[in-house]
């Protein structure tokens, strides 16, 4: 009996366990509903886009002229400034000291520009004028005794020698009297004005370089180009800085009182686009959250596709024509936000 039936029921449980196994391992089927509706054309005749959220002044990566090691951040993520106000500053003691050293240089040539100009002192004319009445007490003395010799009637007396000597003695007093008669003029005439000149120029020159020294300290100090919030900070103390175009801006900013949409339009819809028509935008995750837009410009230069919305079938090698619309003021949106655009379009090509 066992040998007659037991292998039939043998077969009969390794097939109810095959079928009960495969039945498991079958993936089944399971019809969900999306977690957010999908957007819906709003226009009968329309163009879909996608837009980012951006400031009305556009996105500002603010930059520096020169690299340099951050010593200061000012603000951080969320901040509203204001024009001119400090962002964050670099390390500026070298410049510091150089500054030290041109103000010095500044100082000194003030003094010398100032003893030319205050010249001549008045200590110095009473000894100018003594030196004048020695020379003429010299002159008198040495015409006296010319005189003296002169006035010998017997030419025998004197030799010939010693009356060209007092003859030669008197035209030199004669010449010390001049010559310090021109120096008292030359003293009250005040400094010589090229050389007043000189130490003006020298004077301008120093301040110049104290300026430009200023100029260099002032561009490690950067400043808020225009009022807005700051929407990115990736600076921090301690950090070296790169000039120019960065990949990651050291800070992001904008006016976001008025938040614009910027919608890429395909290239090959943009024959589609018109300006002045009507259209809407709604946001990714809830499409009941819809916005009429105000169209403000059209930037006319069609440019190779940036912004990517990760959909398995999106197409990178486009290129779009970019139109920037104005959001209502106040809608509860973000900077960078992605929107999807539905655009009325109009019927024909022009």
């Amino acid at each position: 009996m066992l040998v007659r039936y037991g292998m039939p029921v043998l077969a009969i449980l390794a097939l109810a366990f095959a079928i009960i196994s495969t039945n498991r391992a079958t993936p089944k089927v399971v019809y969900a509903e999306p977690p957010a509706p999908p957007p819906v054309a709003a226009y009968t005749n329309q163009l879909g886009a996608v837009g980012l959220v951006e400031a009305a002044s556009e996105n500002i990566a603010v930059s520096l002229p020169v690299p340099g090691l951050v010593t200061q951040v000012a603000v951080k993520a969320g901040d509203d400034v204001k024009a001119g106000q400090l962002l964050f500053s670099l390390d500026d003691r070298d410049l510091r000291a150089e500054l030290t050293l041109r103000e010095s240089a500044v100082a000194l040539a003030q003094s010398r520009l100032a003893k030319l100009e205050a010249s001549p002192r008045p200590e110095e004319i009473p000894p100018a004028q003594s030196r004048i009445d020695e020379a003429k007490a010299q002159l008198e003395d040495a015409a006296l005794q010319l005189r003296l010799m002169e006035s010998v009637k017997d030419p025998r007396a004197i030799k010939q020698e010693d009356l060209l000597r007092r003859r030669r003695a008197v035209e030199s007093a004669a010449a010390r009297v001049r010559q310090a008669e021109s120096n008292m003029k030359l003293l009250l005439a005040g400094t010589w004005k090229p050389d007043l000149e000189v130490a003006r120029a020298e004077l301008r020159q120093a301040q110049a370089q104290v300026a430009r020294v200023q100029a260099d300290l002032d561009r490690l100090k950067v400043r808020a180009p225009i009022s807005g919030k700051i929407l990115q900070c990736k600076v921090r103390p301690g950090e070296y800085a790169a000039s120019g175009t960065l990949a990651q801006p050291l800070i992001l900013m904008g006016r976001v009182d008025q938040l614009h949409l910027r919608a890429d339009i395909d290239e090959k819809e943009a024959w589609r686009f018109a300006p002045d028509t009507e259209a809407s935008a709604s946001v990714r995750g809830n499409a009941q959250l819809k916005y009429e837009l105000t169209f403000v410009r059209l930037e006319p230069y069609v440019v190779p596709k940036k912004n990517l919305t990760g959909d398995a079938t999106e197409r990178v090698d486009t290129r779009v024509l970019q139109a920037i619309y104005a959001l209502p003021k106040g809608a509860p949106l973000y900077p960078g936000q992605q929107m999807d655009l539905s655009i009325k379009a109009q019927e024909e090509a022009h």
